[in-house]
């Protein structure tokens, strides 16, 4: 088995969007590009399919028509180090596009991200329950994560 690889519907924007996110994450590299033929279904000679990696991850982008659209069904995590990263990977994934709560956001193409410090997971991952409560009432009133406040809810301030 060759592995499995996220498959991306765009209506017609597969190339442009994959460009898009090849600006933002490192380590990131596009592979391949096919465009139809008059065997269609799209027009003859626009792109069909683009294949690409994202820190390690393979993508393949496919423009489909306007069939199906995203939802918050599927998300894709970004686990982040420091405040630095979630407020580089917030900025630019959400600019043209919307942000929701949590450190969840669409990009401009619709599809959605969640931006997540690593401290989050350790400070939900806490053995003491009120802590824990305190960070989620924090979380829940953010749209982007901000480490210092979570780590703030978590010491009780």
């Amino acid at each position: 088995m060759q592995g499995i690889r996220p498959c991306l519907w765009f209506d017609d924007r597969a190339q442009e969007a994959m460009e898009f996110y090849l600006r933002i994450f490192p380590k990131s590299h596009a592979d391949a590009l096919t465009r139809y033929t008059d065997a269609g279904p799209g027009a003859p000679g626009t792109v069909q399919t683009v294949t690409f990696d994202l820190a390690g991850l393979p993508f393949i982008g496919l423009n489909g028509g306007p069939i199906f659209t995203f939802s918050e069904a599927i998300s894709f995590a970004i686990a982040c180090d420091d405040q630095t990263e979630v407020d580089y990977y917030w900025e630019r994934l959400s600019d043209g596009g919307e942000t929701g709560v949590c450190g969840w956001l669409k990009d401009p193409f619709g599809v959605s991200w969640q931006v997540v410090p690593v401290a989050l997971t350790r400070l939900l991952a806490d053995p003491d329950a009120e802590k824990v409560e305190r960070v989620t009432t924090a979380m829940l009133q953010m749209t982007k994560l901000v480490i210092a406040d979570l780590e703030a809810a978590a010491a009780g301030a």
